[in-house]
């Protein structure tokens, strides 16, 4: 079975503020460790129900978060940004029986998370077909164009409730939960310990039916927050302006959807 792991960090159990997600704040250090954590244990989880290749991709901001060292020796790590449309879940095809999700987190414009965003926090709103949309749906329906099911998430309770929507069935680890700016959170060796023995549930039953409801149309919507990036992004290929500081983009192809929104968010 070979399993794919996307890792980010807003999501990561312990996580309240920007600071701590910063690389170049004083506070990263130690919750990049809790990060590293996360993912070490969804790879024991995996291994656990019969994994026999894990790759994960560093999927927070610059890609180099992870402590590569503390990684299990067989796991293959992507890190960095390589421009690729497929973004948070590069290094997936075809071949993977399974994606799985660490540290996600609520979408731009929930209250369920202190540090909500879609990508960056430039964005006020992204919908698809009408759908407020996360970076999970986003992952999600990329996973679902290689016929790879999304099987396993943790993150805070909001992107879990969407999770479990988009992909009934999924299983989740609730890790905190956003109340205004602060968090209701597990302590990190709770929530190591639920991700690794959820991560072995996950993987231990049939997973065929685990892939978002993937539509023949598709429309994107990026509500931006000021005029000035609605002004720059409209000039992409296809792209229109669809109200105040927004634009839209269609396509039957999901694929040039990410395109689309790889390049509109830069």
């Amino acid at each position: 079975m070979k399993i794919f792991i996307s890792a980010d960090m807003e999501g990561t159990a312990g996580i309240t503020a920007w600071s701590e997600t910063d690389r170049l704040h004083a506070d990263y250090p130690a919750y990049r460790t809790l990060m590293t954590d996360e993912v070490v244990a969804a790879c024991a989880g995996a291994r656990a129900a019969g994994a026999t290749e894990i790759v994960v991709k560093d999927a927070h901001e610059s890609g180099r978060n992870l402590l590569v060292e503390r990684l299990p020796e067989d796991v293959t790590i992507v890190r960095g940004w390589s421009g690729h449309p497929d973004g948070m879940m590069f290094g997936i095809d075809d071949s993977f029986d399974a994606a799985l999700y660490t540290g996600y987190h609520a979408r731009a414009g929930s209250e369920g998370n202190p540090l909500a965003h879609t990508t960056t926090t430039r964005i006020a709103c992204v919908t698809l077909n009408g759908v407020p949309a996360s970076e999970f749906l986003l992952n999600a329906l990329c996973a679902a164009r290689y016929g790879v099911p999304s099987a396993f998430l943790s993150g805070d309770h909001d992107i879990c409730a969407d999770a479990r929507a988009l992909v009934p069935g999924i299983n989740t680890t609730e890790t905190m939960r956003g109340l205004g700016p602060a968090t209701i959170s597990m302590t990190p060796a709770r929530a190591t310990a639920a991700i690794r023995a959820t991560v072995a549930e996950a993987l231990s039953r049939p997973l065929g039916t685990l892939l978002p409801a993937q539509d023949a149309h598709y429309e994107l919507t990026i509500s931006f927050a000021t005029s000035h990036d609605a002004y720059r992004v409209h000039w992409y290929p296809g792209a229109r302006h669809h109200g105040m500081c927004r634009v839209a983009f269609e396509s039957r192809d999901f694929f040039e959807i990410q395109r689309a929104y790889l390049f509109m968010t830069r």
